[in-house]
């Protein structure tokens, strides 16, 4: 199913009431928001397909997902995320819980089991460190409390200026006592124990920063995020965007691809529009960036604006790590060789800050993290699509930095000596995959290595970074990250504004959104919107 629409066969290109830069999570979830409010959003999309981190690439006779591994808490009915995923798809879009056993951690030669649900993830823990009942009831205690503050912190973000002064200070408070702190901060105050420390947070992966560096704002929110476990796109993640976009064309709207955008127009201080990079003017009342911060500001925006608004990149939060991910396909069931849709996320042992330093340091250190995961057996169409094929993807950190001298080259001319380091990575992260699969080696038909230069070429993020803005203390102090820019018509979604992933991505477009709209009981409309359209479709399939 082909989606969005090439820019040059687009036959209306203007007459919008807002224009959006970019089509990911948050793009798709504020225009959708928009169109059932009756207006028409233009989504420009620079890659030739939509969809950001949730499309998919083709190789052979396999696919892979680029970003979506796995979800949590959409799977049930009543939970936030689910709810607003069925407003945004007009409940087209369904879910497939994985296995039981979600996540296992391993560290070194020990491996941990995440099982859905929060009493069986206690219980895990109570059985593999029986003397630490005490630290780790204090543990899902201090989670709850983080969590708790979530929801006033980004209704500030979300108020106007006037408001978000007078009121502000006493909506964050008790965030910032939490988000000011590192999640080692909060361990170490819990336990000594160094290896349940080391299970505690072997979820960092997810949002990319150790526990010495992370704010424990954003470790609370994955770990409580999975209690219930996780859960997968039937039909694959192209279905988001599929589900998505049909709901913008139908007020009108468009998603275009190959629409690369070369600047944002201000004039006087107010954003009026877009140059593309074709040269074609576009122009609309409202400008909506989901785009990431340093890519609005810092590269769409002419420096005398960026200078008018006292933009200093090097002042604030950096980029996220970046990494490489491993593509590999079978023609074989990984289901007929034992394995499951259950995670790996794989450790050296259980000190991920020594594991990430000793790594940066010297490249030929063991990888600090390798995430194993299995897309295949996740999506309960896959059969349908591609029988008796399987697909794994392997993850790890590489900075940047490691491959910035090819950063010039075109995609797939970037000469021998890159795809020579490339497979170095390859053959590396095959090895790890052996040793916790044996039963793979010799099964492979196909792999293929991304790079951070190749993150930069198809999601435009600068540095390769995966998650945006690094997840650290700085990060939820920055009072730029907001839907509101200091310029009048500009605005912000994605998840630079609230946090990494799927989950905060999409909460960014509901609360651009509601702030572009000044509509505070979007929210409550929105559950009692999607809950009366549960009950009508539960009676017409009765």
């Amino acid at each position: 199913m082909a989606i969005g629409t090439p820019w040059k066969r687009l036959d209306k290109k203007d007459g919008y009431d807002a224009i959006v830069i970019g089509s990911g999570l948050g793009s798709m979830t504020f225009g959708s928001i928009m169109a059932q409010m009756g207006k028409k959003v233009l989504l420009l999309e620079k890659h030739y397909v939509p969809g950001g981190f949730t499309h998919i690439f083709k190789r052979k006779e396999y696919e892979w997902d680029v970003g979506i591994h796995y979800v949590g808490d959409v799977h049930k009915e009543f939970t936030f995320i689910s709810i607003l995923f069925a407003y945004i798809t007009e409940h087209k879009l369904k879910w497939q819980e994985m296995d039981e056993v979600y996540d296992r951690i391993v560290l070194g030669d020990k491996s941990y089991d995440f099982k859905a649900g929060k009493e069986n993830f206690i219980e895990m823990l109570y059985e593999r460190f029986p003397v630490e009942e005490a630290a780790i009831d204090e543990y899902i205690k201090t989670v709850y409390a983080a969590t708790g503050t979530n929801r006033k912190f980004f209704q500030e973000r979300a108020l106007p200026s006037i408001l978000s002064k007078l009121i502000g200070g006493r909506l964050t408070k008790k965030y910032y006592e939490w988000s000011d702190k590192t999640t080692s901060e909060v361990l170490d105050g819990i336990t000594d124990n160094k290896e349940l420390k080391g299970v505690l947070a072997g979820q960092y992966g997810d949002h990319g920063m150790p526990p010495g560096e992370s704010s424990f704002a954003i470790q609370s929110v994955v770990n409580k995020h999975y209690w219930k476990g996780g859960a997968f796109p039937v039909g694959g993640c192209q279905r988001i965007a599929e589900t998505i976009i049909p709901v913008i064309e139908k007020a009108g709207g468009a998603v275009a691809v190959r629409a690369g955008v070369e600047k944002i127009i201000v004039e006087k201080g107010k954003a009026t529009g877009v140059l593309m990079e074709d040269g074609s003017i576009v122009k609309a009342p409202m400008i909506v960036s989901g785009a990431g911060y340093l890519n609005t500001f810092g590269r769409l925006l002419d420096k005398d604006v960026q200078d008018a608004i006292g933009f200093k990149p090097e002042k604030g939060v950096p980029p996220s790590v970046s990494h490489v991910c491993l593509y590999i396909g079978l023609k074989h069931d990984l289901r007929e060789l034992g394995i499951g849709s259950t995670n790996y996320w794989v450790y050296p042992h259980n000190d991920h800050d020594r594991g990430v330093k000793e790594y940066m340091a010297d490249p030929s250190k063991p990888f600090p993290v390798t995430y194993i995961s299995f897309p295949s057996l996740k999506d309960p169409e896959w059969d349908e699509r591609y029988p008796g094929k399987s697909t794994i993807e392997m993850i790890t950190l590489a900075p940047y930095e490691w491959f910035a001298k090819w950063e010039d080259e075109r995609w797939k001319h970037r000469g021998e000596e890159y795809e020579a380091y490339k497979e170095e990575y390859s053959q590396r992260l095959l090895k790890e995959l052996y040793k916790q699969f044996p039963q793979l080696e010799g099964k492979i038909d196909y792999y293929e290595l991304s790079t951070p230069l190749s993150t930069k070429h198809f999601v435009n993020y600068e540095h390769g970074e995966i998650y945006g803005l690094d997840h650290s203390p700085a990060r939820f102090r920055m009072k730029e990250l907001r839907p509101k820019t200091p310029i009048k018509n500009l605005y912000l979604t994605g998840q630079d504004i609230v946090t990494v992933g799927i989950g905060g991505a999409l909460m960014s477009g509901l609360l651009t959104a509601a702030h572009v709209t000044t509509n505070f009981w979007l929210t409550d409309k929105i559950v009692d919107k999607v809950m009366q359209d549960r009950e009508n479709i539960k009676k017409e399939t009765a």
